[in-house]
């Protein structure tokens, strides 16, 4: 069994998709518009096969995005490589993103960073 894809609403589609193309080298369909709905959505893969729907509707509730709520948290993306974290990393910060913690090697051993990505999304990025 595998995750087939993950999904998150945004409020601007395609900012959305230009950032996790631009910084994860994401890989977008032609996106989907269902004119009766209004409803909109691009799948965007990665090179493991990975996939993530980001979509948008007019009747979207935007509530603030807390770090210690419960439900879904982060996606993390892991590089495969400490250097290929320092260096996103500190791209990220330099474009204006916010850098939450890291990079640094975790209590569990893992390396990593955690940023605020596009509309207040925690992403992980680890080696």
């Amino acid at each position: 069994m595998k995750i087939e894809h993950i999904a998150m609403y945004v409020n601007e589609l395609e900012k959305a998709r230009d950032f996790f193309t631009l910084y994860f080298g994401a890989k977008s369909n032609q996106g989907y518009h269902n004119k009766s709905t209004g409803f909109r959505s691009y799948f965007l893969s990665f090179d493991d096969g990975a996939r993530l729907e980001i979509m948008n509707r007019p009747d979207m509730t935007d509530i603030e995005k807390l770090p210690g709520r419960t439900g879904y948290i982060h996606i993390a993306f892991s590089l495969g490589d400490r250097d290929k974290v320092d260096e996103l990393t500190k791209r990220l910060k330099d474009d204006g993103f916010q850098v939450l913690s890291g990079p640094r090697t975790t209590g569990d051993g893992y390396y990593e960073s955690c940023i605020v990505g596009i509309e207040g999304n925690l992403i992980e990025i680890t080696q």
